[in-house]
C-alpha cells in the first residue's frame, strides 16, 4: 500500500474511533471538539479508486443554509 494510501485509512480509523468514543458515556466533549476538527482538516486527498471516475467532491445536493 502506498504511503498515501495508508496515512488516509489511518485518519479514517481515527476519525471512527473517535466517534466510538463519543458515544461513551462519559466522553470528554472538550478533547472530542478539539480533536475531531484537526483530524478531519488533516484527511489527505482520498487515494485513486475510492471515488467513481469524474465524480465531483464539490457537486451534490444543496443543504439547509445553502444557495441562497
Amino acid at each position: 500500500m502506498c504511503d498515501h494510501c495508508e496515512d488516509f485509512h489511518r485518519t479514517v480509523l481515527m476519525l471512527g474511533s473517535l466517534a466510538v468514543y463519543a458515544d461513551q458515556t462519559g466522553a470528554d466533549q472538550a478533547f472530542i471538539d478539539a480533536v475531531g476538527p484537526c483530524l478531519a482538516a488533516s484527511l489527505p486527498e482520498p487515494p485513486p479508486g475510492i471515488f467513481p471516475p469524474g465524480y465531483d467532491l464539490n457537486e451534490g445536493p444543496e443543504y439547509p443554509g445553502e444557495g441562497w
